[in-house]
């Protein structure tokens, strides 16, 4: 029996819904305006975070991309000389996804922008408690997205 959203509920999730529509928007277009797409910031930061260099497969998994997706788009970045791809080097089935100096210089060119739109869009109004608020609500859905068996979650 499916479990209804009353009319308190039904309006958390509406807002939620705006909310991150818009603040993804605004981040997006911020980006755009240094080059990247949200996809784009995504694989590089994932990278650098990484050291600069990630197995396809642990990629996929850090930013829950499917194989296919993470495939074209990557090749999309290889052709705009933002990352590198090339085999395992202890698996010749193995692929590896490697940071290039231009997707360095791209990441450290967009990430002032975007963190200081962050702030100015999220950050910067939230008091102390609504940070923690909203840290441990984000980790309670993610823990839980993590035991549930969603179709098409890999």
């Amino acid at each position: 029996m499916t479990r209804w959203l009353n009319d308190e509920e039904q309006t958390t999730w509406q807002a939620f819904i705006r909310m991150r529509q818009r603040l993804e928007a605004a981040l997006a277009a911020g980006l755009t305006q240094d080059g990247l797409s949200m996809s784009d910031y995504e694989v590089l930061v994932a990278l650098s975070s990484a050291g600069g260099q990630l197995r396809a497969k642990e990629l996929g998994a850090e930013i829950c991309w499917d194989k296919s997706r993470l495939s074209k788009h990557l090749s999309r970045m290889a052709a705009r000389g933002l990352v590198d791809r090339c085999q395992a080097a202890d698996d010749a089935r193995g692929r590896e996804v490697r940071l290039t100096d231009a997707g360095r210089q791209a990441l450290e060119t967009a990430a002032p922008n975007h963190v200081e739109l962050v702030r100015r869009l999220l950050v910067d109004d939230m008091t102390p408690v609504e940070a923690a608020a909203l840290r441990s609500l984000a980790a309670k859905v993610v823990a839980e997205v993590e035991r549930t068996d969603v179709p098409g979650m890999g």
